[in-house]
């Protein structure tokens, strides 16, 4: 019983919590933005819902060359440490999303993997050296994440295709 103990402390002391979703979650430094920016009509909600989950919901359009909406979360500052991955429990809509972290704020551009949603609970774990320099969906010819601190986090939806989506999001931590 001991050793079980031991490796259970082991194992949630190896995690990092970016943001735990819950009914008293204060939400209010979580921002949606959508193509609107630069004259897209895409839509994109975010709140708490009665479980306390965070959900990202809205539609995508491609009028006026849009086709975005995403979520971020500017976060202080955070030391990434020894983590490798970026754990995100949530459940989709069985779309592709991409997750996207910025190292410090003032970086025009961020870091960004792909994903897919089965439709169900799932952990999804993302490798921080797979992820790649992005601006305005361009992959820049610079190295992969290699930093030592993370300041944003952000989901972001643009599949070039009008759709509609929703992801209910439990908990994203460094693993």
């Amino acid at each position: 019983m001991r050793y079980l103990l031991i490796i259970i402390l082991v194992l949630f002391s190896s995690m990092k919590l970016i943001f735990d979703f819950s009914k008293d979650s204060d939400i209010s430094d979580w921002n949606v933005v959508v193509d609107g920016v630069m004259g897209g009509k895409s839509t994109g909600n975010f709140s708490l819902n009665e479980e306390g989950y965070a959900l990202f919901l809205g539609e995508i359009s491609l009028a006026n060359n849009g086709g975005f909406s995403s979520v971020q979360y500017d976060l202080p500052q955070m030391e990434v440490g020894s983590h490798k991955y970026i754990a995100l429990r949530l459940k989709g809509d069985g779309k592709k999303y991409q997750f996207r972290v910025k190292n410090r704020d003032e970086v025009y551009y961020s870091y960004v993997h792909d994903f897919k949603t089965s439709g169900k609970w799932e952990i999804i774990k993302i490798p921080l050296e797979e992820m790649y320099p992005s601006f305005r969906g361009r992959k820049l010819n610079q190295p992969n994440f290699d930093h030592e601190t993370i300041d944003q986090v952000a989901i972001l939806i643009g599949n070039k295709k009008e759709e509609s989506f929703q992801l209910l999001i439990d908990k994203i931590e460094l693993e």
